[in-house]
């Protein structure tokens, strides 16, 4: 169970490690997927085409945009190549290294897929059978043409009436079927020298951009994930206040109209008729140094959208040293000056 739980932690803190685990589990959901269908060819000289090669490269374009849906850089590479530029220059660089991660791990699904059908060789065979040329077979040689394009159109179905224990069928079957596990060896063996040769040749050249790119492509997926974060932290803080403002204002109006209860064994609190207050450090931060008070000085929902507005149309330089005025676009970030005595009503715009 330990193990369990520091490699959860693992895969929680490291986006990239999720994204190999989802391509892995796409991966594995379509050998499980293709171990399962129940391949059927139409054995018609109009479809068999048409369904075979509808079956090789309709599910691994369905698989394709699976991984990138399931992908979060693909939507994070897309906001950054939209973006407007404000106060921060767009790297071209970063959008394509980005855009190289996110196709190489939604590609590995739909090439599993592809390179299962070839090593099959069914869709193959059920694609190709009607284009085999006859001249190569000389089981062929005392059919009229109409009968040779009949009898190719159902060497798929072994158990047809018309190719049932034909020699013919057996080697055009095996034939295609040979063709076919030759076409996904060959895709296989490519793929496997690409990858070494990335692998190998990388460390031979510099790697100072591919360091830079790399960090800023994790800087720029970090950014937004704080960012969705921290909304989300100010969202339920002002909440909270809007919430506790109520009910101070309720309680404000009853006692106005003399609807307090007068009862003895009263709470002390509610005898009070100040509304709850908001502790504010001198350092602008709270009590427990979070610095939620930078949160807070965002407290009317005009401040709010013009926050989110600043942060998508321009935003701040990768310069934590900038002047101030770079980072807001003339939005305060400062906690507002407020004495430690300050009633919520008197700073919480609602």
């Amino acid at each position: 169970m330990e193990k369990f739980r520091v490699l959860f932690q693992h895969f929680q803190s490291s986006s990239e490690s999720v994204m190999n685990g989802i391509c892995l589990l796409l991966a594995a959901v379509t050998v499980k997927l293709y171990a399962s269908f129940d391949f059927n060819c139409p054995c018609l000289a109009r479809y068999n085409a048409l369904y075979g090669l509808g079956l090789l490269l309709t599910p691994p374009l369905a698989l394709f945009l699976c991984g990138l849906l399931a992908n979060r850089q693909s939507v994070v590479m897309v906001e950054e190549w939209r973006r407007p530029v404000g106060h921060r220059r767009k790297d071209p660089g970063i959008i394509r290294y980005m855009c190289s991660s996110v196709l190489q791990r939604a590609l590995a699904a739909p090439l599993v897929w592809i390179l299962l059908a070839l090593l099959d060789g069914k869709c193959f065979v059920c694609a190709f059978s009607s284009s085999v040329d006859p001249e190569k077979f000389l089981d062929f040689a005392n059919m009229t043409p109409s009968q040779v394009q009949l009898f190719l159109a159902k060497v798929p179905c072994k158990e047809d009436e018309l190719v049932r224990d034909s020699p013919a069928r057996k080697a055009v079957s095996r034939y295609l079927r040979c063709l076919s596990q030759a076409i996904g060896w060959s895709i296989t063996l490519l793929l496997i020298i690409v990858a070494f040769l990335a692998r190998c040749l990388r460390p031979c050249f510099d790697q100072t951009v591919f360091l830079q790119r790399r960090y800023w492509s994790n800087y720029v997926d970090l950014e937004q994930k704080l960012f969705d974060e921290t909304c989300c932290e100010h969202a339920r803080d002002f909440a909270h206040r809007c919430v506790l403002h109520f009910f101070a204002s309720m309680q404000s109006e009853m006692r106005a109209r003399g609807l307090r209860r007068d009862t003895a064994g009263q709470d002390t609190a509610d005898r009070d008729p100040e509304p709850p207050e908001i502790p504010n450090s001198p350092d602008g931060l709270d009590g427990g140094g979070s610095g939620k008070a930078h949160l807070r000085a965002v407290s009317s929902r005009e401040q709010v959208d013009r926050l989110l507005s600043t942060w998508y149309s321009s935003k701040p330089p990768l310069d934590l040293v900038a002047s101030p005025g770079l980072w807001g676009g003339g939005l305060n970030h400062r906690a507002p000056t407020v004495a430690p005595g300050t009633r919520l009503s008197q700073h919480t715009d609602v």
